[in-house]
């Protein structure tokens, strides 16, 4: 069932979103969308994705009362979605469960996908080992240096991991390097995009497997508050785990809905990947879909910078895009240093470690909830957990003793 604010034209959202790509990728793209418009409407394939959510997944994910921080902040109640706690430890499984019970029904034995901080490599490498499909990753060099851990887990799967050498080596060119891939194997391989972006039907498909987020929010808020939150904040990258928990929201017009990007070393400089705080942000068509891109004085796509690598991201998914235009939707940013900070605190206070992308959301709950009132509520997307980030966190907080280990393993 669409929302209003959701609905689109021809794969479009206002001016954003639509269909660019070559000529070969058409039929690949015709039969995606064939195979999608049948099983949204059918309850028979939502059956079967809710028995996996369920059984598979670990769904419905907890809403968690953050009592602590709360308490130490003053102001508003502060509430977490615990997306982390899914199997394999974000919201990347969703769509990864639902694009696969996809490719059974097309038929096709192997996937492709792209991958920043992991996670949704992670989730694809995780899905096809369960359906049986042949599995290849492409991960930035700098990436694949960085989320080590979500790297050799892939590969215990069964998955081929492939370190994409050329351009800024992150997850841009890992983008570019599945899409040749999905070019040259067109008809036996389908591309598990893992985020609310691309060529249509991708960012509505993506979007409704992760609005499970917002729909099972919604209904454990009412049931443990009685009413609806103030404020829903969100981490916002391509736009996956955000446009899942707003969605059903959006026409809940009572409700703030925040989405917090990469402010990186700072919005002034150029390493950062904040499209609608930056300055050098342009309406382009890139890998396939029209949306706000970052992009250098002669039009090319600009280099990016975050510590965590699944915000660091040059575009943003075409339906966030639409509702910046809005204004339904604040976006706003956090730097690398704060959200260090911010993720030491919660670790501390509530005994939890977000995934450097979710801390990003964190930094804009603590920053608010004390200007609000004891009686108002807030629900911070925790998008993932923070294991996978164990080497850039320690380098980050000069840990000596994970050095030491290190070395002694080296």
């Amino acid at each position: 069932m669409m929302n209003k604010l959701s609905e689109h034209h021809s794969g479009h959202f206002g001016e954003y979103g639509g269909r660019f790509a070559p000529e070969v990728l058409l039929p690949a793209l015709t039969e995606t969308e064939k195979v999608w418009n049948e099983v949204k409407t059918d309850p028979k394939f939502w059956k079967e994705f809710d028995y996996y959510a369920k059984t598979y997944v670990g769904r419905p994910s907890p809403l968690y009362f953050a009592e602590n921080i709360t308490k130490k902040l003053g102001g508003a109640k502060i509430y977490v979605k615990r997306e982390d706690l899914n199997h394999t430890g974000a919201h990347k499984i969703n769509n990864a469960l639902g694009q696969a019970l996809l490719v059974k029904r097309m038929g096709k034995k192997r996937v492709i996908t792209e991958t920043g901080a992991g996670q949704n490599g992670l989730a694809v490498a995780t899905v096809s080992a369960r359906f049986g499909f042949d599995c290849t990753v492409y991960m930035g060099e700098i990436d694949v240096a960085r989320q080590r851990p979500n790297v050799f887990w892939m590969e215990r799967l069964g998955t081929e991991v492939v370190p994409v050498l050329t351009g800024t080596k992150t997850l841009k060119d890992a983008t570019n390097e599945a899409l040749r891939d999905w070019i040259t194997n067109v008809q036996s391989t389908h591309y598990i995009i893992g985020s609310a972006l691309g060529p249509y039907p991708f960012p509505e498909m993506v979007r409704e497997f992760q609005r499970i987020i917002g729909r099972e929010a919604k209904q454990q808020i009412l049931e443990m508050e009685g009413k609806l939150p103030e404020m829903i904040i969100a981490c916002v990258g391509g736009g996956s785990n955000s446009i899942g928990i707003f969605t059903d929201f959006l026409e809940e017009k009572s409700v703030k809905l925040i989405g917090v990007e990469a402010g990186g070393k700072g919005i002034q400089g150029n390493e950062h990947a904040a499209r609608f705080a930056g300055k050098n942000a342009r309406v382009a068509v890139v890998q396939g879909y029209k949306s706000i891109f970052l992009q250098d004085d002669d039009g090319q796509i600009a280099p990016t910078h975050s510590i965590s690598a699944g915000l660091d991201y040059a575009g943003i998914g075409p339906e966030h895009a639409y509702l910046h235009d809005l204004k339904r939707v604040e976006y706003t940013f956090a730097c690398d240093e704060e959200v260090l900070e911010t993720l030491k605190l919660v670790m501390r206070e509530e005994g939890m470690i977000p995934a450097l992308e979710s801390a990003h959301a964190w930094v804009e709950a603590i920053k608010r909830a004390p200007m609000m009132k004891s009686d108002e509520i807030i629900i911070v997307n925790q998008s993932g957990r923070g294991d996978k980030d164990i080497f850039l966190i320690a380098e980050a907080l000069k840990d000596e003793g994970w050095k030491e280990f290190l070395k002694s393993k080296t």
